[in-house]
């Protein structure tokens, strides 16, 4: 196993153990402090924190190595997510709630996370992204029944490979058995501000669960 760094970690303001923790997790090549600005525009309540991912990308960071676009290498993504979970042990040992929002490769890293252990997590959220298919992690049908989930694609995403994101959409709204709430736009590799806007409402309503 490869030593990977202490994590680092922006939070939006000092965190409150007594609240859910949401987790935002950043794209390939961005880091932390690009994504945390998103925890302006969701809900009051929660205590945020963006993660940087721990390998080494281009001006930033990614959560692990490609064996294409959307396809992790699944001995990389099984190091990064054991890093991650003993991190996220420290701050926000069960049973306090953990949301997890991941954005183009930091959602199919929180698609690895939820689909490795799916009773961890309130809810994941996957955001112009694939579930990481094929990589070591179980997607078989109901792996995720009554898990609360959050889907948005956009029509015009050019990143992604399109069978990914259509597997990622059958799978979330039908195969895995969860609950998830979706929303399919017009716009490409980005979050736009329907996303935003069904993503704060997904969130209200975990916590009014």
């Amino acid at each position: 196993m490869s030593q990977l760094p202490d994590p680092a970690v922006a939070w939006q303001s000092p965190d409150s153990p007594d609240k859910p923790l949401v987790v935002l997790l950043h794209g390939r090549g961005s880091r932390e402090t690009d994504i945390l600005a998103l925890a302006d525009y969701l809900p009051l309540g929660p205590s945020y924190a963006a993660v940087r991912a721990p390998i080494a990308e281009g001006p930033g960071f990614a959560w692990f190595a490609n064996r294409g676009i959307g396809r992790p290498v699944a001995e990389s993504l099984a190091e990064t997510m054991a890093w991650f979970r003993g991190w996220l042990e420290t701050v926000a040992p069960a049973p306090r709630p953990v949301i997890l929002v991941g954005f183009s490769g930091g959602a199919a890293f929180a698609g690895g996370l939820v689909l490795a252990d799916p009773e961890r997590f309130a809810g994941t959220a996957i955001l112009r992204g694939t579930l990481p298919f094929d990589a070591g992690v179980p997607t078989t049908p109901g792996r995720l029944r009554d898990v609360r989930m959050f889907v948005a694609h956009g029509d015009a995403d050019a990143v992604i490979p399109g069978e990914l994101l259509e597997s990622t959409w059958s799978y979330l709204t039908a195969e895995s058995g969860a609950q998830t709430m979706s929303l399919r736009s017009a716009g490409g590799h980005s979050i736009g501000q329907d996303d935003v806007t069904a993503l704060a409402r997904w969130i209200t309503d975990l916590q009014d669960q």
